[in-house]
């Protein structure tokens, strides 16, 4: 058998079967582009030096990486030709990815009814493990400032889009997307544990979720998980300043959101009935 080369080299799963099954395996040269990928995004530009350190690998395996990715344009370096940052053709990639995806086609009429009824800020999100990202935003009318742009990635349990979907998954399948020690986003993020899965309990029994400035200071949101499928992974959600948020207010947008998932669930059901 041919032995691999230092570019075809393999790293195993250790969650590896006794006998010798199901095992995860990944080329090294190709986790390392995704590596670097992601801790761009998640991080921001570094150096090459920042960049070994902060994904553990030997400088001298990173330096021919990193000039491979930027002659194809999935890197780009500043002035200097020091500093790496995400290229062009990440975006090319990801625009394409929104393009393609059918829930967010579905949903963009889904989107402009709720902002045209609520004339607030609407987010889309989609469950993976257990984050939420941002899929897709329409903005308020009205100024809001909020840190939502498509593709951030944050904890489900601090938002009402994640809520509203851990809500939809079986009560024995939640606390292993809520870990024991949780991080606070803000002074009024939720970090107990069981409060936290009662929250979601009652997210489960009502339809909606919500939460109040745990994950952005001054702004609440309400969110509903969106039942294009059988499962639901993907969830809507308002978002709404504080100071402009009455009793009548934050009755009409639990009411739009829940009429909305009712629709699409009808909807739904209608057609897996066929």
């Amino acid at each position: 058998m041919k032995r691999a080369t230092s570019d075809e080299e393999v790293s195993v799963d250790p969650e590896k079967t006794s006998s010798g099954t199901s095992a995860t395996s990944q080329v090294k040269s190709a986790a390392r582009v995704l590596d670097v990928l992601d801790d761009i995004a998640a991080n921001g530009p570094g150096t090459q030096l920042q960049l070994a350190k902060r994904l553990g690998i030997p400088k001298s395996s990173l330096h021919a990486l990193l000039r491979t990715m930027c002659a194809r344009g999935w890197l780009d370096t500043d002035q200097t030709g020091s500093i790496y940052r995400l290229g062009v053709h990440t975006l090319t990639v990801s625009s394409a990815y929104l393009d393609g995806d059918p829930v967010l086609s579905r949903a963009r009429a889904v989107m402009d009814e709720i902002a045209a009824a609520t004339e607030e800020t609407v987010h889309l999100g989609r469950l993976e493990g257990a984050e939420i990202i941002y899929t897709a935003k329409r903005e308020s009318k009205h100024p809001l400032r909020m840190y939502s742009a498509v593709g951030r990635r944050l904890p489900a349990y601090s938002t009402a889009l994640g809520r509203a979907m851990l809500a939809e998954l079986p009560e024995s399948d939640r606390g292993g997307l809520v870990p024991h020690e949780i991080k606070a986003f803000t002074s009024q993020t939720i970090t107990d544990r069981d409060a936290l899965l009662a929250i979601i309990d009652k997210a489960a029994q009502v339809g909606y979720a919500e939460e109040s400035e745990e994950s952005c200071l001054g702004v609440r949101c309400f969110g509903v998980a969106l039942p294009f499928s059988r499962r639901s992974i993907d969830a809507i959600s308002v978002a709404v300043p504080m100071s402009r948020l009455d009793q009548g207010r934050e009755d009409l947008i639990i009411e739009t959101l829940l009429s909305v998932k009712a629709r699409l669930s009808a909807m739904r059901d209608n057609r897996l009935v066929r």
